[in-house]
């Protein structure tokens, strides 16, 4: 599979391939074979784009969605709080969009992730491929809690689905000594359910943290957080055994 680049033109941005043509109104854009990161190729009519190394940022706003994919500064978290690195094992759970999924790949870990739905799971596997991270992510379509008992152990388990709690059970015989589990909720009601079964579950290290983050806004008036947007985006509770 040709490797993709970020074709960049002031506020334009497309993901392409080598040997692709884009019709844009600013020309027609062919991508030569022997493209680099860092060349520049100018439409038919001139206009010049640059071509990037796609990385994660470009990634998250570049993946086909099928949903509310995790922001980046709740992969960020789970990332720092976790630490997975490379030749770690991750079992994730509610791949979604695959951020999370191709984050973990291009930190060097190899992910076994379970989508439920079969169209959301087709889509990730597309985003792998443009992240590069088919060798290092499987995506499974299925119910995770079906095949617990086949997995064997992982460094590090994340999970994003409604059900998180039933998994955070079994994550003592899941996890390897020292191993992480890392759980993203939307609601503190599914929050408290998660952080309840991790204490009778006799996980250790149990803390969550609600995520906020606010820009900040420069103007010749003066410099404060924006007021545009809302910072919260959910909670992330960890654990360990």
């Amino acid at each position: 599979m040709s490797v993709s680049f970020l074709f960049v033109h002031e506020n334009r941005e497309y993901v392409l391939s080598a040997g692709e043509t884009l019709e844009t109104d600013l020309g027609v854009l062919e991508v030569p074979e022997t493209v680099t990161a860092g060349d520049t190729v100018e439409t038919h009519l001139g206009t010049e784009f640059t071509a990037r190394k796609l990385r994660g940022p470009d990634l998250f706003h570049h993946f086909e969605r099928t949903g509310a994919p995790m922001m980046p500064r709740d992969i960020g978290l789970v990332l720092g709080h976790t630490g997975i690195a490379s030749g770690d094992h991750v079992l994730d759970a509610g791949t979604g969009t695959g951020v999370l999924a191709a984050a973990m790949g291009r930190a060097g870990a190899t992910v076994t992730t379970y989508e439920r739905n079969e169209e959301f799971a087709a889509v990730a596997r597309e985003n792998m491929a443009l992240a590069g991270v088919t060798e290092q992510v499987t995506v499974r379509t299925g119910d995770v809690t079906a095949d617990l008992d086949n997995l064997g152990t992982f460094d590090v388990v994340t999970l994003d689905t409604a059900d998180a709690a039933t998994v955070v059970a079994e994550t003592p015989r899941l996890l390897v000594p020292g191993g992480f589990v890392a759980v993203y909720s939307p609601f503190v009601e599914q929050t408290r359910e998660v952080v309840e079964t991790a204490h009778e579950s006799g996980l250790t290290a149990v803390r969550t943290f609600e995520t906020i983050q606010r820009r900040m806004d420069f103007d010749e008036r003066g410099s404060r957080p924006s007021t545009a947007g809302v910072g919260h985006t959910g909670y992330l509770t960890f654990a360990r055994v």
